[in-house]
């Protein structure tokens, strides 16, 4: 069995009379996205900040790789200490540094490295982000997007194991939510670092995030998949979900995948096998010449594209949901396979007329170096009430065709 990267067992935190964590049980694993969620004033920050150890526990112990925080020696604590990384919730950027400045900090501050692997070690950095171009300007000169990518940078430079990031979306646009997120998963990927996120931002989150723990009255009232979690009927959960506000996928404006199983189970007869329907699955795809996606681009045409499938399913009965990062599937009642495969066609055309329009697709704001395409696809399959959700969604993604093709410095879109 895998030995978790970061153990908290019967983990107890009180402040004067409030107890804030109350025997409280977590594992997080290497190499892998996990989000803590729950109310305001839950615990999650105290959570956090006993990883990082800034806190330290009444009751109960942490463990590192399957060995008690608390039995470490000074240097093997300040070895744990130093794989950790933080990004700030508002970057914390240093406006009187520049970007190089603000990256080289945390070298400067905690190794002994000399000027020129600093030197080094920051230019890797940049270089791999995007920002070579940036490294003398301030913080000020940049967007929001690459202020965030510079925060991000700094939490890499020392090449953490674990990077923490407490409410990286806070105050943010839809696009520009999903824009960061898909930064954070693109990027752990890439270096291999685990990420342990707090956010408030559901169900956006819950498309990057491997697992996800629900802090619950001090306790860890859930973990596992958002999957799992959409599955799992329990007070606790449908009480958090309620509590909560845009239980809607505010990027598209489709349901949330719970809002998606309660139709999807109201309407189709409560899974009885002679009940038949058509599914469709859109995906929304991009190619690049480069290590970093434009992940703003393809997040636009997603909302989009949720627009358009509002328009054309919502009138007829049918009901869709982001099932994925970059999937959305739409359940049709009432419409057959061919009737589905015309709307779907007309949906191609709405988008064709849109995309040339979007910003972020014009060609001349595209660099010769940042070349990408993107495509929406759409499948279609014929199903029962009788089969599960994972299975409809497979069997007409392998039947996906490519309805709109966008190709790097050509105006307009291709069918």
């Amino acid at each position: 069995m895998e030995t978790p990267l970061i153990e908290f067992r019967e983990v107890t935190k009180r402040f004067d009379e409030k107890t804030v964590l109350d025997k409280a049980d977590l594992l997080i694993y290497e190499n892998q996205i996990t989000t803590i969620i729950g109310k305001s004033g839950s615990g999650k920050s105290v959570l956090i900040k006993h990883i990082i150890g800034l806190l330290t526990p009444d009751e109960g112990s942490i463990l590192f790789r399957g060995k008690p925080v608390k039995d470490m020696q000074k240097k093997e604590w300040e070895g744990y200490r130093s794989q950790i990384s933080y990004m700030f919730q508002n970057n914390a950027l240093f406006d009187s540094m520049t970007v190089f400045e603000n990256i080289a900090l945390p070298l400067r501050q905690t190794t002994k490295l000399r000027k020129k692997e600093i030197e080094r070690k920051v230019m890797s950095r940049l270089e791999q982000m995007e920002l070579a171009d940036a490294a003398g300007k301030y913080p000020a000169e940049l967007s929001g997007g690459m202020q965030k990518r510079v925060a991000l940078a700094r939490a890499l430079v020392t090449d953490p194991a674990i990077v923490l990031f407490d409410e990286p979306t806070t105050s943010q646009d839809p696009i520009r939510r999903n824009t960061i997120l898909s930064m954070i998963a693109h990027y752990r990927k890439q270096f291999g670092f685990t990420a342990i996120l707090i956010s408030h931002d559901i169900p956006d989150v819950f498309f990057i995030s491997d697992r996800i723990l629900l802090l619950w009255e001090g306790k860890i009232g859930f973990h596992g998949t958002y999957e799992e979690l959409t599955r799992l009927k329990h007070p606790m959960i449908d009480e958090f979900l309620q509590s909560i506000e845009g239980l809607r996928d505010e990027l598209t404006g489709l349901l949330s995948k719970e809002m998606f199983r309660s139709r999807y189970a109201l309407s189709l007869g409560g899974g009885q096998a002679d009940t038949t329907f058509t599914a469709v699955i859109f995906i929304a795809g991009v190619d690049h010449s480069v290590d970093l996606p434009r992940p703003q681009a393809g997040i636009e045409v997603l909302k989009v594209l949720g627009e358009q499938v509002n328009n054309y399913f919502g009138p007829l009965g049918g009901f869709s949901a982001r099932h994925s990062r970059d999937k959305i599937l739409t359940i049709l009642p009432r419409i057959s396979p061919q009737e589905a495969g015309q709307l779907v066609q007309d949906i191609s055309q709405g988008l064709s007329k849109v995309l040339p329009g979007m910003e972020s697709l014009t060609p001349g704001r595209i660099a010769a170096d940042e070349c990408f395409w993107l495509s929406v696809s759409a499948g279609i399959a014929e199903a029962t009430s009788a089969e599960d959700i994972d299975e409809i969604m497979l069997r007409a993604e392998t039947n996906q065709k490519v309805m709109v093709k966008f190709q790097c410095g050509r105006e307009g879109v291709t069918q």
